[in-house]
């Protein structure tokens, strides 16, 4: 099994490519557990429920236009497409793409203090189904 750098994952929100401008990424996928205890189990029994899934992205703020404030402005309260890769290239069983619908619910603009770098961070919660892709 290779290790990976990150230090190439590709991400486009609602069409637009933001790559360049992304410091950092999370994507989580999870299942909700469900208690299915009955009695005469003598401990607890559980069982996947329904999957979920939220991407974290942190940005160094842009605001040219097609870029990323122009991009989490205008999405704020819909839901969009997102698209995550490792590394750039062809997606295949070493590289695969993780795609899904979001919710921009909320995005802040400016965040910092004096002197900072100009950032931005979105939590992005899942609206249906997260698929991988490896081909």
């Amino acid at each position: 099994m290779a290790e990976l750098i990150l230090d190439d994952v590709q991400v486009v929100l609602n069409s637009v490519d933001l790559t360049d401008h992304v410091k950092s990424v999370s994507l989580t996928y999870s299942a909700e557990e469900q208690d299915r205890t009955a009695m005469g189990d003598g401990a607890r029994r559980r069982i996947g429920g329904l999957k979920d899934f939220t991407a974290t992205l942190n940005f160094n703020q842009d605001f040219d236009a097609g870029s990323v404030d122009a991009t989490l402005f205008s999405a704020v309260g819909s839901v969009v497409a997102l698209t995550m890769t490792p590394k750039s290239g062809s997606v295949s069983a070493t590289n695969p793409r993780y795609s899904g619908n979001v919710l921009v619910r909320q995005y802040s603009p400016l965040e910092g203090s004096v002197g900072d770098l100009a950032e931005t961070s979105v939590e992005l919660p899942g609206d249906g189904v997260l698929s991988r892709l490896t081909s």
